[in-house]
């Protein structure tokens, strides 16, 4: 598999984190602050500028308040 920001499969897990942190009504800003990180750090994830790995995707997704591992089974089902 390729080690890319740009596959398809990249780029809907991306959609999906944005999606989440929307509909939890947070800001890149409130998600960074929970994070502990900068606020460019959430739109380096977001605009897929930084590929993140499967501990990132944990902290992001309880940071916006969700499971990660809903989020993930969600994100597999869509793309079977």
């Amino acid at each position: 598999m390729t080690k890319s920001t740009h596959t398809p499969e990249y780029q809907r897990l991306v959609e999906l984190l944005v999606e989440t942190r929307r509909a939890a009504q947070l800001t890149q800003q409130q998600v960074a602050d929970r994070l502990g990180k900068p606020q460019s750090y959430v739109a380096k994830v977001e605009g897929a500028e930084r590929r993140i790995d499967v501990l990132e995707f944990a902290a992001l997704v309880k940071a916006m308040g969700n499971n990660p591992t809903t989020l993930l089974d969600r994100l597999m089902s869509e793309l079977d």
